[in-house]
């Protein structure tokens, strides 16, 4: 087993919470939290629990999966739980859990869940090595284990993506769209 002084860290020595009272500022014309908020504090907690992790600056890369599960509401507390679920040389995946309370009726609800690429940098802005990940339990394992898989289904995505940014003949372009809610109105 490797020791924290051997260039590994343990997930729980990053793991990290902010909470935070959502107040009226923060609220969108429909009067819930504005999605835009949330995602400025998923990137915060995930700055702090990769930053930790690599013990230098870290960026982000790019956001998996920021589904928006239920809505938040004025009043309500929310807190934000990340934790470094897999490392690669330069890069980390922080898993971001989001929870809302309503602090009257002590209701707690799960809103969201996200993935965080970070990448670790220099003082030179060049990406740098972090250290390895220590797994204690089953659960760290499980997710070391989905980030691996969600990375796989994300090449094979931009694989794919790359194939349907490939221009078409106007032909198979209304082949495609017929059965659409669209109309094509223009001089061919």
């Amino acid at each position: 087993m490797q020791t924290e002084n051997s260039g590994f860290k343990t997930v729980r020595n990053s793991r990290t919470t902010i909470t935070e009272l959502m107040i009226p500022s923060y609220a969108n014309f429909g009067g819930k939290i504005h999605g835009g908020i949330l995602l400025g504090l998923m990137d915060k907690v995930a700055y702090v629990c990769a930053a930790k992790h690599a013990g230098t600056y870290c960026v982000t890369a790019s956001i998996d999966n920021v589904d928006f599960l239920q809505p938040i509401e004025v009043g309500e507390l929310v807190s934000l739980k990340a934790s470094v679920n897999y490392v690669g040389s330069t890069s980390l995946i922080v898993g971001i859990r989001i929870t809302s309370e309503n602090v009257k009726t002590q209701a707690i609800k799960h809103t969201n869940t996200s993935y965080f690429t970070m990448v670790a940098k220099d003082e030179n802005h060049q990406s740098i090595k972090v250290p390895g990940l220590i797994l204690e339990t089953k659960d760290e394992v499980r997710r070391f284990a989905d980030a691996l898989r969600r990375k796989e289904l994300k090449k094979q995505n931009h694989t794919v993506l790359k194939q349907i940014k490939s221009p078409l003949e106007m032909d198979n372009y209304k082949q495609l769209l017929k059965n659409e809610r669209c109309v094509i109105d223009i001089i061919l």
